[in-house]
């Protein structure tokens, strides 16, 4: 007969979070790459999404046209974000019985 232990329901909810709190270490530790314009501009974000670093070559740099650089900026941004999101979502599934992050809260 099976009954409802809430010390045990309790220990595995703090694992699950000291779970958690390890590879979120782990992903602030994780760098990845986004990049626009052949490479002319990158952009490195961490697995946490947390920015770390801009690259531009000199070939992207034309002061008449700033908007051609801005909008590099931003595709650069937007695929590491977009690879850092994968990263976080994989890791965190490997340790969520819920199958990546609570909902969305990680």
């Amino acid at each position: 007969m099976n009954r409802f232990d809430p010390n045990a329901l309790l220990a595995q909810a703090q694992k699950m979070q000291a779970d958690m709190r390890k590879v979120q270490d782990e992903l602030r530790n994780r760098m990845v790459e986004g990049s626009a314009g052949g490479g002319l501009v990158s952009v490195v974000v961490n697995g946490l999404s947390e920015p770390q670093a801009v690259k531009i070559k000199g070939d992207a740099c034309d002061p008449s046209d700033t908007e051609m650089l801005e909008d590099l900026v931003l595709v650069a941004l937007k695929a590491a974000m977009d690879k850092a999101k994968k990263l976080n979502e994989e890791e965190m599934r490997k340790v969520s019985p819920m199958g990546g992050g609570l909902g969305g809260l990680f």
